[in-house]
């Protein structure tokens, strides 16, 4: 099968397309081989391997990648909206790029850096008041991935001081009291560094307002007009009205419509596969992109 081939459906007539999930190489649990035949295993077709702002799974999903699983290799980057103040985070989903761009490797490489950073300085925040969690062990736990305020969290678990991931995230621990920014990327740069990497770029979770301040309407017309290929409408951090309001918008800028699960393992309790993409936005995908192809069995 080539990147231009359609996907054979399941029994029920549907291709199952899930396009955002997460493995050790950031802050998911499962590795990347175990993310694959995970997605096999629920009876997904399609999976899109996107750890934060890296490639690193990329060869480990590849090789493990089970029969009758095809494989969308990106990235979910940071990113940050600086057009009003404070500026906004927000993520890009990047399908299909060459991860060799040189711009593009560079931005990663220093989001990844910026990561390291801001993850020690909230564990020496905690160890200043008391709290008892250590940056090595944390790292290590990280076994070489992306680490995040995920990887903090499970140390408070392991400590005994939280009960979840949820509970660790609340305003009295990692969600407020002790979050730092992180160091991101322009919006309208990452956009143009996928597109010049031959990747498509799409907005995960536009109107996420569980998560916080989100951009508003008028930010998403411009980034269109600067490349912005997509918005993700179906994602459990969006109410049934916001994902109306989603696709309403992607309707009215002519841009594609993903849904996807977001999946982290045993950080969050969303399954694989919960959320999906409709074949033809999964295929204006692949029509756009240039950087690397889908990895699927040959027929």
């Amino acid at each position: 099968m080539t990147s231009r081939q359609s996907e054979t459906p399941d029994h029920a007539g549907r291709v199952r397309i899930d396009l955002h999930a997460h493995s050790t190489a950031s802050d998911g649990t499962c590795t990347p081989e175990e993310l694959v035949r995970a997605a096999r295993a629920t009876g997904l077709d399609v999976l899109a391997i996107t750890d934060h702002d890296t490639t690193g799974g990329w060869e480990r999903a590849a090789a493990a990648r089970p029969p009758g699983l095809t494989l969308v290799r990106g990235a979910e980057l940071s990113c940050r909206w600086y057009g009003t103040e404070p500026s906004i985070p927000l993520h890009l989903l990047g399908y299909l790029f060459d991860p060799e761009s040189p711009e593009l490797v560079a931005e990663l490489t220093r989001v990844r850096a910026a990561r390291e950073v801001r993850g020690e300085r909230i564990v020496e925040l905690l160890r200043a008041d008391g709290i008892d969690v250590d940056w090595a062990e944390i790292r290590d736990a990280a076994g070489g991935g992306t680490v995040g305020r995920p990887h903090i969290a499970q140390a408070l678990i392991r400590a005994g001081l939280v009960a979840t991931t949820a509970e660790a995230f609340a305003p009295h621990w990692l969600g407020e009291r002790y979050r730092l920014p992180k160091d991101d990327i322009d919006v309208f740069r990452a956009v143009r560094l996928i597109r010049q990497a031959g990747g498509v770029p799409v907005m995960a979770h536009p109107r996420a307002t569980r998560r916080g301040r989100i951009v508003p309407d008028s930010l998403i017309v411009e980034l269109a007009a600067a490349g912005l290929a997509g918005l993700e409408a179906e994602h459990e951090d969006h109410s049934p009205a916001e994902r109306d309001a989603v696709r309403a918008l992607a309707a009215e800028l002519g841009l594609l419509v993903t849904g996807s699960s977001d999946f982290h393992g045993a950080h969050k309790s969303v399954r694989l596969g919960a959320y999906t993409t409709e074949v033809e936005a999964y295929e204006r995908i692949l029509a756009a992109s240039s950087g690397v192809g889908v990895l699927a069995d040959p027929g």
